[in-house]
């Protein structure tokens, strides 16, 4: 009961929000397909909004599981065309994540799932470029060296700093546990191993940032135990780390820091049964405050961040108005998270 009603003094909260800050939320992709699993990015002037794009959350009508890859593009944030649509004969390509690359690409890094009568056999993360935003190369699988990885791996996101490349990849190990890796590229396609994590309760999905200072932080899902995040700071050449536990479950987590140290955080919240995509703020701790609820719920989360002027755009995906996920911009005045 408790949490619920927290859950309601929030909606009640971002209710009053969004009306007296302007919040502005419209959906910007829906064409009768489950699209999930968001990334948002400005590149040569224009925006893209990266996702996957198939039948279900995972497998379609006649048991396979064959997601694409969808990039559409704007040049306002407001009207918005599709520019590709990538696919990998007997891949499910998920969760594709933007970045722009040391020499001035815009890079896609791609779970490369492989399916077997419903049974995952194997995930090679893959990855496609465009020079120009306009024509993307066929997906290539990633070569991973120095022992790093399994076979069953996936390289969540990479975030370029110093003309670096810098990514988690998880392997799966079994149904239990998983593995934590960090790596560096230089080109996008090969990846060197930088260290390995020892974090318990199965890690999985996590974003790298860095702070004004050049830190490296990491924040990171867990799925086992009491499946709350780890958060993670390091300085170069970010082989000893200090990790604390959060205080909250995470799911398709991304953060973006702020100019004046301030943390934006989005992820799915756990407090009821009917999931909804929340932002919350810290101070580069693991400690976060929930800020505001976005128009969502049920199958949802998976945010991207951009900051466009005095607002922060945040791209997500939500099922709240429709059976199958559509892809929804928030568009935030930046000093709603500056509220007391």
């Amino acid at each position: 009961m408790k949490q619920l009603l927290i859950t309601i003094c929030l909606l009640c909260a971002s209710s009053i929000l969004a009306q007296t800050h302007r919040v502005e939320v419209s959906k910007i992709w829906d064409n009768s397909s489950h699209s999930a699993f968001t990334s948002l990015i400005q590149f040569k002037g224009d925006y893209y909004c990266s996702f996957r794009e198939g039948e279900s959350h995972i497998f379609d009508k006649e048991g396979k599981a064959e997601g694409k890859v969808r990039i559409i593009k704007s040049s306002d944030g407001v009207h918005w065309e599709s520019v590709a649509l990538l696919n990998k004969n007997g891949y499910d390509l998920r969760d594709p994540k933007l970045s722009i690359t040391s020499t001035g690409k815009l890079m896609v890094i791609i779970g490369g799932s492989i399916y077997e009568d419903k049974k995952l056999t194997g995930r090679i993360p893959q990855v496609s470029f465009s020079e120009d935003g306009h024509v993307f190369t066929d997906p290539v699988p990633v070569r991973i060296n120095d022992s790093a990885g399994n076979g069953i791996d996936w390289i969540w996101r990479v975030t370029w700093e110093d003309e670096v490349g810098y990514a988690a990849m998880y392997s799966l190990i079994d149904n239990d546990e998983a593995s934590l890796w960090l790596l560096s590229t230089k080109d996008g396609i090969n990846f060197n191993l930088i260290t390995r994590f020892d974090i318990p309760g199965f890690p999985n999905e996590a974003t790298i940032r860095f702070d004004a200072n050049g830190d490296m932080l990491m924040m990171v899902r867990r799925e086992k135990g009491n499946q709350k995040g780890y958060w993670g700071r390091s300085s170069a050449p970010f082989t000893e780390w200090t990790w604390k536990e959060m205080d909250m479950r995470l799911g398709g987590p991304d953060f973006i820091s702020l100019e004046d140290g301030l943390i934006v955080m989005g992820t799915r919240s756990h407090y009821t049964s009917f999931p909804k995509t929340v932002l919350l703020t810290g101070k580069g701790s693991e400690k976060f405050q929930e800020v505001y609820v976005l128009p969502s719920g049920g199958d949802t989360s998976y945010p991207g961040f951009i900051v466009v002027g005095d607002q922060l755009w945040v791209s997500y995906y939500s099922t709240h108005e429709t059976p199958l996920a559509t892809v929804y911009l928030a568009k935030i005045p930046l000093d709603i998270f500056y509220l007391k």
